[in-house]
This record gives structure tokens, C-alpha cells and sequence, in this order.
């Protein structure tokens, strides 16, 4: 897939529909919703003016937190969520970050290593999903 990709911020009712069907399309839509939501950076990846992928970024001092990263089924491993994750590590470094974590499904550990990311504790369960705290400095 060669589309021009954009990457722009977005408002954290617009990552809503994505998260829920990405990451936990049996739960109610209320279920995807974080209580911070309104205090955070959120990202979402357009491709050909369809938004495919979102994360939301939660700064604390000079701790960077993101969460609900999705990204279209249709859409996965084409480098989108690649780029998004770039552009949020380099979104929480402007805004002073010196760490950065997140709790990332065990599936995806991989992923996030790419990224310079790390295990931190012991393995944690989110109803039958296996999960891992990754973190890294910046």
C-alpha cells in the first residue's frame, strides 16, 4: 500500500468507534472510554482521507503513557501503526518526556521491542488477555 499517509491530532471522541472495534468490539462503547480522555494527545492515521489508525498519549511530569493504539484490521502490518508510534515518541520528547511506557498486549511484544521498548514485571491479564508493561527512556 503505497497511499499517502497524514498523521494529525484529533479528539479523543474521534479515536472512540476505532478503539472499539479494534481492541475490544465485545464490550460496550463505554468500556473503551478512559476517564482522562479529555487530558491527552490523541493521533489518528489517515489513509485516503480514512482515519486507520489512532493512539492516545498521557503525559505526567516527565512520564509519557500511551494507550488504545489501533489500528484497522485491514490496515495492519502495512507500517501505519509504525509511523504513528514514531510520531507519538516524538510527540511526548517535545512535550519533555525522559520515559515512555504502555501496557501492551502480550501478542505484540514484538512489535513494541522494535521500538526500543522493554518488559517491565510480570505478565498481567485483562479479562483472558495476557498483557505486558513495556517501557523505555527517551
Amino acid at each position: 500500500m503505497t497511499s499517502e499517509l497524514t498523521i494529525r491530532p484529533i479528539k479523543a471522541a474521534e479515536t472512540y468507534a476505532l478503539r472499539h472495534q479494534v481492541l475490544w468490539p465485545e464490550e460496550s462503547m463505554a468500556y473503551i472510554k478512559l476517564n482522562n480522555d479529555e487530558t491527552g494527545f490523541h493521533f489518528g492515521a489517515y489513509r485516503n482521507a480514512k482515519l486507520v489508525s489512532v493512539i492516545s498519549l498521557f503525559i505526567d511530569g516527565n512520564v509519557a503513557r500511551f494507550r488504545k493504539f489501533a489500528t484497522r484490521p485491514d490496515c495492519q502490518g502495512q507500517g501505519i501503526g509504525s509511523q504513528l508510534l514514531r510520531h507519538v515518541i516524538k510527540e511526548a520528547r517535545t512535550q519533555g518526556a525522559r520515559r515512555l511506557w504502555c501496557d501492551a498486549r502480550a501478542v505484540n511484544e514484538n512489535f513494541y521491542r522494535a521500538f526500543k521498548l522493554e518488559p517491565e514485571g510480570n505478565r498481567f491479564y485483562r479479562g483472558t488477555i495476557p498483557y505486558v508493561r513495556m517501557a523505555r527512556d527517551l
